[in-house]
């Protein structure tokens, strides 16, 4: 599972369900994440802050998060997808990545953060030169 001390991004357009992801990461411990709700601003963040993990829904109020997968790709963060339309909402080439089906609750992300906890520690031992 992703340590509770992860810098974490939440890319999400609805405020409520922004919120709520907030909610049940602050029950699980984690440190407050950094929240976006649409491409520019997650790539702002992404570009000034440090972070270790993100959580992507697919649909920003018209606009997809591709753009935000391929820059977290291109500096080795890993991230997962939240969405309602599951697996068959991405794109052949991002379909490796762990996807929450919305609606979601607790224990679905505590699945999903244990995915990108292996994710996480793969991306640090790649950047380190001790995984594969």
């Amino acid at each position: 599972m992703i340590g509770t001390d992860a810098a974490i991004l939440i890319v999400e357009d609805e405020s409520i369900l922004a919120m709520l992801l907030e909610d049940f990461l602050d029950d699980l411990g984690y440190t407050p994440p950094a929240v976006a709700s649409n491409v520019a601003q997650a790539l702002r963040i992404i570009e000034t802050r440090d972070i270790d993990f993100a959580i992507l829904d697919i649909n920003l109020g018209g606009e997809q998060s591709f753009p935000i997968a391929d820059a977290l790709d291109a500096r080795g963060i890993p991230y997962i997808f939240m969405t309602g339309y599951g697996a068959a909402g991405v794109p052949d080439r991002l379909r490796a990545h762990y996807v929450l089906q919305k609606p979601y609750g607790a224990d679905a992300l505590k699945k999903a953060l244990a995915s990108g906890g292996e994710m996480l520690h793969a991306a640090r031992d790649k950047k380190s030169g001790t995984g594969a």
